[in-house]
């Protein structure tokens, strides 16, 4: 019986983790529809579409932390209550400037449900190789839903107004809200201690500027505000690592950064973070730009890349049993990097199965990483800092995917840029303005362009390849981790309440 109440709230924290992650992309099919209803600009359009994923970067950390001192199951509730408000206040936005604070405060209640969700499930699954399964479950809602979102996107646009994209997370609060006082354990620490203000505003604002700095240098033409943001949100965060080493009780224990094992997966979970979305970005826009594909069609023949993880964290669990963990997650990486060197192959029309079969095989093998590797990083840890472990997960695979998409980015663009000899900054400009050329110099140039990006495609599967590679010698080194027993966790029904 214990058991089975703990799958089925497995279950029901399923459905935060999966539309946390949604929310971050679902606006890239629906945002042209609305800012034509709206009447946005392209700033605010810009603000629309990252307001939420900078508010869950920003205060994932202080959740996290949060969690553990209030308790898990209540800032989680408060969370699904506040985003399912905000989600219908989104979907009714009468202007740009409503569905931006809507979006913001979005992404104030996506952080409090992202690192909650995880910490809860070191509460109630006391078997190990149960919590395995649980968290490569997790990991599988957590790391597909961004891929999947543009797919839901398409389809509810396809029936609906585009304020049907918000309203989808409607009746999963609604139960979740209903559920989760009676399936889910609440859980805080003895020894929390007051949360400090002055490390939340650092915190807040040094994970801001930096993320705004990274996403800003790959659509900025002059790169010189990014960079300052960049330099301030690393000073800041300097100032607050100070900060959390010299209290007794910090907002984020970096003394868990000591343990090698749980400093490794961080490391690798933050560099395939990069790896997936530099590869990503290039893929979608080699499927549109390259090959003609629609935004829905693109969203959907790119689907394999959600797939390949959800198939690879599912059976990581199974991998675990008959090799070691780390084992698992090197060849896992491997695997990518055999995938990613698929996508140098990439060229010409004829093209597409390769592609599809690059980021599938890609995406399968970063699975045991996110499964296992996460498995091993709140493992590492005694129950009462699991949220602290939680948001430093989280947080690292939020930095990734934004680092990804700023370097390799710019990488990509470096290329396209020395292969057009000047004459173009980007594809979409040349596609654009080969519709003002006549017939033949049109195709010519559209010919080049994209020669051209499809070869910043073949540098970022190299270099994807290289960092996949070089991750799975890095985990290959560690030790294996220091795992909490069994015994040292709170039995399951005693913390119901």
């Amino acid at each position: 019986m214990r058991v089975n109440r703990a799958w089925l709230g497995l279950v029901v924290l399923m459905l935060p983790t999966l539309l946390v992650a949604i929310d971050v992309t679902a606006l890239l099919l629906a945002l042209p529809r609305l800012s034509a209803d709206l009447g946005a600009t392209n700033v605010q359009q810009l603000w629309i579409s990252d307001s939420y994923g900078f508010m869950v970067a920003g205060l994932v950390i202080t959740m996290g932390t949060l969690g553990d001192r209030i308790g898990r199951r209540r800032l989680l509730m408060i969370g699904a209550a506040a985003f399912a408000v905000f989600s219908v206040v989104a979907a009714f936005a009468v202007g740009p400037l409503m569905l931006i604070v809507a979006r913001a405060l979005l992404g104030v209640a996506g952080a409090t449900m992202a690192p909650s969700t995880l910490a809860l499930i070191t509460n109630m699954f006391r078997d190990e190789r149960q919590r395995g399964k649980a968290i490569a479950i997790w990991a599988t809602c957590q790391f597909t839903g961004g891929a999947l979102g543009p797919v839901l996107a398409g389809f509810l646009l396809q029936y609906f107004w585009w304020g049907s994209v918000f309203l989808v997370a409607v009746p999963a609060m609604v139960l979740l809200l209903l559920a989760g006082p009676v399936l889910l354990p609440e859980f805080r620490s003895d020894r929390a201690g007051r949360l400090d203000p002055a490390s939340v505003g650092l915190s807040l604002v040094a994970v801001l500027l930096v993320v705004y700095g990274i996403k800003q240098l790959t659509v900025e033409s002059v790169r010189t505000v990014p960079a300052v943001a960049l330099v301030v949100g690393a000073a800041i965060g300097f100032l607050f690592v100070r900060r959390q080493l010299r209290l007794r009780t910090p907002l984020l224990d970096l003394r868990l950064l000591r343990n090698r094992p749980f400093t490794a997966v961080l490391v690798a979970l933050v560099f395939a973070g990069i790896a997936m979305a530099g590869t990503g970005l290039l893929v979608t826009q080699y499927l549109q730009g390259v090959l003609g594909f629609s935004p829905v069609a693109s969203a959907v023949l790119f689907a394999p890349m959600g797939l390949g993880v959800a198939v690879g964290t599912m059976t990581a669990p199974a991998l675990a049993r008959r090799m070691k963990q780390t084992t698992a997650i090197a060849g896992g990486l491997v695997g990518s990097a055999l995938g990613s060197l698929l996508l140098v192959g990439v060229d010409g029309p004829g093209s597409l199965p390769l592609v599809m079969t690059g980021i599938a095989v890609l995406a399968l093998g970063t699975g045991p990483l996110f499964a296992l590797g996460t498995g091993l990083v709140v493992g590492s840890v005694p129950p009462e800092r699991a949220g602290s472990a939680a948001s430093m997960s989280e947080t690292g695979n939020y930095f990734g995917g934004s680092l990804g998409l700023a370097l390799l980015g710019v990488v990509a663009a470096v290329v396209y840029r020395n292969r057009m000899d000047g004459t173009s900054d980007s594809l979409a400009g040349a596609i654009a303005a080969g519709r003002h050329l006549p017939a033949g110099q049109g195709t010519e140039l559209l010919h080049t362009a994209r020669e051209a990006f499809t070869a910043g495609l073949h540098v970022t599967g190299v270099i994807a390849a290289v960092i996949f590679a070089g991750l799975a010698v890095l985990v290959l080194s560690m030790r294996p981790a220091t795992r909490t027993s069994p015994a040292a966790l709170p039995d399951y029904e005693a913390t119901r309440s």
